[in-house]
Formats: C-alpha cells, sequence, structure tokens
C-alpha cells in the first residue's frame, strides 16, 4: 500500500510540472505576441516602440507631406480624371498601351496601331500591346499576358496613388487639366495582377499593402513620391503605416520615374 501511494504522488508532481510548464510556454507566447501587434493596434505603444521612426529620402519627403484627418469624398467622380482620355507623348495610344509597353517584357504589338516605327516585334508594328510577361510588382508571380476579351483584364494598370484617395487628398480642389494630367501620369501608374488591382480599390497604405513584401517599400516610397509631386496630404493613419514600412528599409529613395 505505502509503494502505491508513493507512485500516485509522484505522478500527480510530474503531471503538475508539466502543466507550469505548458503555463509558461503559453504566457511566453502570448507576452510576444502582445509585444508584436500592440504597436500595430495602439499608436501610442508604436511611438513607444519606435514602430514610425524611419530614415532616407522617402521618410524625409513624407514628414514634409501636410497631414489632414479630415477627407471628403464628396463629389468625387472617376471619370473626372480623364484616365485613357489623352494621348501625351502623341504615339496614336492612350495610357494604358505606354504603360503596358514599358512595364512588360516580350512585348509583341498589334501592327498598324497607334505609331507605324520599328518597336522591337518586327516592322510595321503598332503601339497597341499583344502580348507580353509582366512580373508583377504587388503578387511577386509571373503573369503571361494576351490581348483579349476575356484575357486582358489579367493585367491592369492601377493608380498606386488611388484617384478616390488623390480627391480626398486636395485633387478635389484641381481644375480639368491639372486633374487629366494627374490621372494620366505614368509616374502615378503601374501594370500589376489584375485581382491584387481589384483588391486594393482605393485604399490608401493605412488599409491596403502589396502581399509581395519585397516591393512594400518601394510602393510606399512611391506613393509619397506622388504625394510630393502634386501636393497632395496623408492621414495620420496613412503616414504611421508607410512610416512603419520605410523603418525596415533605411535608405529608401523616392523612384526617379
Amino acid at each position: 500500500m505505502r509503494d502505491s501511494r508513493f507512485r500516485r504522488q509522484r505522478f500527480n508532481a510530474n503531471g503538475l510540472a508539466e502543466r507550469i510548464a505548458i503555463l509558461l510556454v503559453v504566457a511566453v507566447v502570448a507576452g510576444i505576441s502582445i509585444g508584436l501587434l500592440m504597436p500595430k493596434v495602439n499608436p501610442t505603444a508604436g511611438e513607444m516602440t519606435g514602430e514610425y521612426v524611419a530614415t532616407g529620402s522617402a521618410a524625409e519627403t513624407l514628414q514634409s507631406l501636410t497631414i489632414d484627418d479630415q477627407p471628403s469624398r464628396a463629389g468625387y467622380d472617376r471619370d473626372s480624371f480623364g484616365f485613357r482620355q489623352t494621348d501625351d507623348d502623341g504615339n496614336g495610344c492612350d495610357v494604358r498601351e505606354d504603360v503596358l509597353a514599358r512595364d512588360l517584357t516580350d512585348v509583341r504589338y498589334i501592327a498598324g496601331s497607334g505609331f507605324s516605327s520599328d518597336s522591337g516585334s518586327g516592322s510595321g508594328a503598332g503601339c497597341k500591346v499583344k502580348s507580353g510577361v509582366l512580373s508583377d510588382p504587388y503578387t511577386g508571380t509571373t503573369i503571361r499576358f494576351t490581348r483579349g476579351v476575356k484575357t486582358s483584364s489579367a493585367v491592369q494598370i492601377d493608380h498606386v496613388v488611388a484617384l478616390e484617395n488623390a480627391w480626398q487628398s486636395g485633387a478635389n480642389q484641381w481644375d480639368r487639366t491639372k486633374r487629366y494630367r494627374f490621372g494620366n501620369d505614368m509616374y502615378n501608374l503601374l501594370a500589376v495582377d489584375g485581382p491584387a488591382n481589384q483588391e486594393k480599390g482605393s485604399a490608401s497604405a493605412a488599409y491596403w499593402l502589396p502581399t509581395n513584401g519585397a516591393y512594400r517599400c518601394d510602393y510606399v516610397a512611391r506613393q509619397i513620391g506622388v504625394k510630393a509631386k502634386y501636393g497632395l496630404t496623408v492621414t495620420t493613419k496613412e503616414k504611421r503605416a508607410m512610416l512603419s514600412v520605410l523603418r525596415a528599409c533605411p535608405a529608401q529613395e523616392l523612384p526617379a520615374n
């Protein structure tokens, strides 16, 4: 009987030790999780931990932008930006074709469309893109683009600073000429994965970032460059999101073009 009680006591002691060990592991994991998440959900905690401290020319330019925490979409109309309604380079094709030609590789054109110079796909080439390959910056995937009713949407042209975001950030005060210039400015346009572009919608960096983490610094830097170029504002939440990204790339510069 004495040996039996001793065995039960020893077993209970081991069980208690195991439970304590499990509780310690849970506490450590919870502590780490709180430490990582707290700066994201609590701005004050983020400032205390340096979450919004960034260096580099992109971060410096961001600091120069005006903050407006009361943006309004009242009166917004996408058509007021005239996207694809101009032909600034005079090649006979709209800006979608120009962006596709710039961002895709192995580009082939529809013969006889737009200009008639040799564009690397045979004499008599035009400027309307027939096919090409996109290394999508937003998802990190490779997309083989083929022009067609059911296939063209696989690659879409994104306004890095969305038109609605621009409207709320100051474009509602512009005249038609400046809005058209913004709506067709290739500095603010990228050929990207269609579904990713749809997912982004009109969101700012506070609410959407590319799933391709390696491109986030370049993405945020381009948004800052566009906003600086056109004198647009940012919200506090948007600015903090940008700084949080730029913290990981202290040498980040604004894109040149």
